[in-house]
């Protein structure tokens, strides 16, 4: 796996460093030794970021020729329209099946490109009217923190390209390959939620003193049974109607759509590491039929419970 990542003069040394993290965490602590990355500006020339830090032996465009992943992790705040063969150089490497990644304003010389004609894209939420204004054959979601299409990714602004990163790693070495990397990155595996950027599963509380962390450190341990609002709230010694409302300013989603959220990654861990038929899977990750199961799978994740073991097992 060869990961062509874009450098400018000006950019942010944190936009740069995002996908290179993830990346080479990925090479050095997931089963992926054979992911290289390299970093490259157009010409080769060396390159002086915001911060005054000066990128030298960078490669070329050639580095892109045989990149089975493009990123272009940021572009100029002014937004200045792309040089065409920047742009025809995304073009040629996306008909030749790379995967192209626009992380934060990095989408805009992604949608300049023309590969996004008639589809959806996130970006740095500063940003989103003035893509939708000058790419109107892009719909811009400006909540988004990722959309991805298979064969193109954008995100939207600083730590979201860690998710939309995390995210390739998922997709291409499953989910245990992820949580790996963003343990030793010290960061959540999974992010749910729209650009507020609220991570939707609470650390449980060490102490008793935290209803929430307490709550919610008893709903892992109990997922395999049905649970509802009031057996949380009870948990955490609280009205329901408080419990909600106090669950929903910490966590930034409700006890039910928390609860949906774990018990799919529950399915997933199961349907990657073990060989449980499906109905056991539903019914360890405490679905109520297996029915249900797979119909809230297929809503969340556009595949079927066996189709993801295929490809993450």
């Amino acid at each position: 796996m060869r990961i062509a990542i874009h450098a400018f003069a000006g950019m942010s040394m944190f936009h740069l460093a995002t996908p290179l993290l993830v990346f080479t965490e990925a090479a050095e602590h997931a089963p992926a030794p054979d992911w290289h990355t390299v970093v490259w500006s157009t010409g080769g020339e060396p390159v002086t970021t915001a911060d005054g830090v000066a990128l030298s032996l960078l490669a070329g465009a050639e580095a892109v020729d045989d990149a089975d992943i493009l990123v272009i992790p940021s572009w100029p705040n002014h937004l200045p329209a792309p040089d065409p063969e920047f742009t025809a150089l995304i073009r040629a490497a996306h008909a030749r099946g790379t995967v192209v990644v626009g992380l934060c304003l990095g989408a805009y010389p992604v949608a300049a490109s023309g590969i996004l004609h008639g589809r959806t894209a996130a970006t740095h939420w500063a940003a989103t009217q003035r893509l939708a204004d000058d790419h109107p054959s892009v719909t811009v979601d400006p909540s988004a923190l990722y959309i991805d299409h298979g064969d193109v990714l954008t995100s939207a602004g600083t730590a979201s390209g860690l998710d939309a990163c995390l995210h390739l790693v998922r997709r291409r070495l499953g989910a245990a390959a992820a949580a790996t990397v963003a343990r030793h990155m010290v960061i959540a595996p999974h992010r749910e939620g729209d650009q507020a950027q609220y991570i939707e599963t609470p650390v449980p509380a060490a102490d008793d003193t935290d209803p929430v962390g307490r709550a919610t450190s008893w709903a892992l341990a109990n997922l395999g049974r049905p649970l509802h609002v009031e057996q949380l709230a009870e948990q955490a010694r609280m009205s329901p109607r408080n419990f909600s409302r106090h669950f929903r300013r910490v966590t930034g989603t409700t006890p039910a759509h928390w609860l949906l959220s774990r018990r799919l990654d529950r399915a997933r861990t199961l349907l990657e590491t073990t060989s449980l038929p499906v109905e056991q899977v539903a019914t360890e990750s405490g679905f109520a039929s297996v029915v249900t199961f797979r119909q809230r799978f297929a809503a969340a994740y556009a595949t079927t419970p066996s189709s993801y073991r295929r490809r993450f097992a």
